[in-house]
């Protein structure tokens, strides 16, 4: 919904915050009548950048001619005569200064957003981390501004220097005029000389003296520009590690933990328009500091600017380059389990690209798999010679600009494992054990090769394995990864051992999105985990809370794996021969996703006659019908199609009737069952 259509609905309180945003400097009628058209325009870029700003300028006048045209048509006598006066108060107001009507609408705008914010936080049942989040967003907002004040504070300062200095060298220029002359005295007869030498001398000695004076005044000058750049260049630091090494960061860490089934990682836009807003930020401080160096050369004055311009242009690279190598980042993951020879995609993307205008020769990215023996060696910055641990069918790509979005991005949309070569193995480590990475790579050129970048991301871990029997061992290699590794580690450590409550959040989660449910694993559920896990009969939850688990254990342990694999069917189904939980409980082998690649989970409960109620009461047909597979037509060529059904040998019987005397199940306890009750479950009814 667009954001003015938002305002709308909003109770009367903020409605009248809303109000008072609005005067004659931008009429809440032109909000009203253009509203889709002022939202879809980038006011902060036009409040920045004055080419921008008179375009956006003419542009918003003609959609006020458009829109005068309709209520032409609508013969609306009433917003015409509005319209009318608002454009010709705009065009007198704002035609030789469009950036200051850019400013204030993007002041509007955010003050909206803001406003918003505050609706949504106080109606929230999360509203303290909304509230957190506002607070959050205001600050980095807040600091953009306090940049784009010093920016144009230092422009104005550069452009005043730059005036000053050309009227120094126009005066220098005199006072060489006025040394000419006074050699060319020397050729003159003695009373022409000695009538035209004093006016002469006293003028060389003003400028002279004005020159000195004003020489000074202009080296105090190019070091308040240089002090000023300074502090500009400590709040860009500061703003872009805010944004780099905590929000980007965190984007990162929620995207691992999607991998999970975590919630999704959030939309890249906000980041994006922060990172680019960074990038404008940087490029025109750059542009400010070479403009000074360029003053410095053409009238070089003796002093400590020159090294000051060197370390602030040295500095200004430095930042630009963390920034354009920090936001090369993967938007899509490559799958983290991967099997040869099967095809799979990811996506790169570079938040900076449009606004650096790397579109313009639009690069090239390679992906390449390496080990993580190489992954530890590229960040060290050793020499890796290009080595890679396999081969990638259709692994490069061109990276393309998409307008609408402003988005640069490379989509590597048929990639496929052709071979991978595998390290030597350490010890008991199985090939479900060894992690690689997807290397993409590319080189940037910003500025008309002004600078040129070589960039670099890594995957997350991938597993690599060339069977379905490897699945389950590969994926808890994976699970493990991205529930507990840290932040800023070195590829790709993660602790051997972590409390049992950590564990279970990571199954709780990844449960969750197998089974498509909101209802996780119960306290029941993770009694009996642990009692697999640990080779325990305990009931009480309280006694694995401060038990550790080891990586050893979960792996080995497959009745995990075979949890965190079910289908949406398996939401913890318990099944019972009448509709009620009976004294003795059986317990069928856990299933894997191999066999339920063989048969599916809801054949194999309709092939389980004694199975016949969801708990408590709910016909299993009911529930889970329309998921049956179709029934195989009757055989037309004389053949008997095979097909392929669950059975349990001990208890098969045909068909039986629940009105019907109870049957074998029905009373028997399972050879396999000693203690009816012992994992805690059920209790005696």
């Amino acid at each position: 919904m667009a954001q003015w259509n938002q305002l709308q609905q909003l109770e009367t309180r903020y409605l009248e915050q809303l109000y008072h945003l609005y005067s004659d400097s931008f009429p809440m009628e032109l909000r009203q009548f253009l509203a889709p058209w002022i939202e879809s325009q980038d006011w902060a870029y036009a409040a920045n950048k004055e080419s921008h700003a008179t375009l956006v300028f003419h542009n918003l006048l003609g959609e006020i001619d458009q829109q005068y045209s309709r209520f032409l048509q609508e013969n609306n006598v009433l917003y015409q005569h509005n319209l009318r006066r608002i454009k010709q108060h705009l065009q007198s107001k704002y035609l030789e200064k469009p950036m200051e009507i850019a400013r204030i609408v993007a002041r509007c705008l955010w003050e909206e957003q803001r406003l918003l914010q505050t609706a949504t936080t106080s109606s929230s049942p999360v509203g303290s981390l909304m509230d957190s989040m506002s607070q959050k967003y205001h600050q980095i907002n807040q600091a953009f501004e306090e940049l784009r004040i010093l920016t144009q504070d230092t422009e104005n300062d550069l452009r005043k220097l730059q005036h000053n200095q050309e009227y120094f060298i126009i005066q220098y220029q005199e006072s060489l005029r006025i040394q000419a002359q006074l050699s060319s005295l020397a050729t003159l007869p003695p009373a022409d000389r000695q009538l035209r030498e004093p006016s002469l001398l006293s003028k060389r000695a003003t400028v002279e003296a004005w020159l000195t004076r004003e020489a000074n005044t202009l080296q105090k000058y190019r070091l308040g520009l240089a002090e000023k750049h300074q502090k500009t260049l400590a709040l860009l630091r500061k703003q872009q590690t805010v944004i780099l090494d905590d929000e980007l960061i965190q984007w990162k860490r929620r995207q691992q933990l999607a991998g999970n089934g975590g919630p999704p990682e959030g939309g890249l836009d906000i980041l994006q328009s922060w990172c680019e807003k960074l990038a404008e930020t940087i490029w025109q401080n750059r542009q400010q500091i070479r403009r000074a160096e360029h003053l410095r050369q053409q009238l070089p004055i003796p002093g400590p600017i020159e090294e000051l311009l060197t370390e602030l242009n040295s500095t200004i690279t430095d930042i630009i380059s963390a920034l354009v190598t920090s936001t090369f980042i993967i938007e899509k993951q490559p799958p983290q389990v991967l099997k040869t020879q099967t095809k799979f995609a990811a996506t790169v993307r570079l938040l900076v690209g449009g606004k650096l205008n790397v579109h313009m020769n639009p690069p090239q990215v390679k992906a390449t798999i390496i080990s993580e023996q190489q992954a530890k060696a590229l960040l060290k910055n050793e020499n890796t010679r290009n080595d890679s641990s396999g081969e990638i069918l259709n692994n490069n790509c061109v990276m393309e600009y998409h307008q609408t979005t402003g988005t640069l991005s490379a989509h590597f949309r048929n990639m496929s494992l052709k071979r991978i070569r595998r390290s030597d193995r350490r010890g008991a480590e199985s090939v479900t054990e060894e992690k690689f990475t997807i290397l993409f790579e590319s080189q940037f050129s910003v500025g008309g090769n002004e600078l040129v970048f070589q960039v670099k991301t890594l995957s997350l871990p991938v597993v690599v394995i060339v069977h379905g029997s490897q699945d389950n061992n590969a994926t808890a290699t994976v699970l493990w990864d991205n529930a507990f590794a840290e932040p800023g580690r070195v590829p790709f450590i993660v602790p051997d051992k972590v409390l049992w409550p950590q564990l279970c959040e990571a199954l709780n989660m990844k449960y969750k999105a197998e089974v498509q449910s909101n209802r996780g694993l119960s306290e029941e559920n993770l009694v009996f985990l642990a009692q697999k896990a640990f080779s325990s009969s305990s009931v009480n939850p309280e006694d694995y809370r401060n038990m550790t688990i080891t990586w050893s254990q979960f792996n080995r342990v497959n009745t995990l794996l075979a949890l965190n694999h079910c289908t949406e069917l398996n939401d913890c189904v318990y099944f019972s021969g009448r509709g009620g939980i009976k004294l003795m409980v059986w317990n069928l082998m856990p299933y894997t996703t191999k066999d339920f690649s063989i048969r599916s989970l809801a054949d194999r409960i309709s092939d389980l006659n004694h199975l016949l109620f969801l708990y408590p009461d709910r016909p299993k047909d009911e529930v889970f019908s329309k998921y049956y597979t179709p029934p195989l037509s009757k055989a037309v060529d004389g053949y008997v199609k095979p097909q392929i059904k669950q059975v349990v040998p001990e208890f098969t019987t045909p068909n039986p009737d629940p009105a019907a005397n109870p049957t074998y199940m029905d009373h028997a306890a399972s050879p396999a069952v000693n203690q009816p009750h012992a994992y805690g479950l059920y209790p005696p009814m």
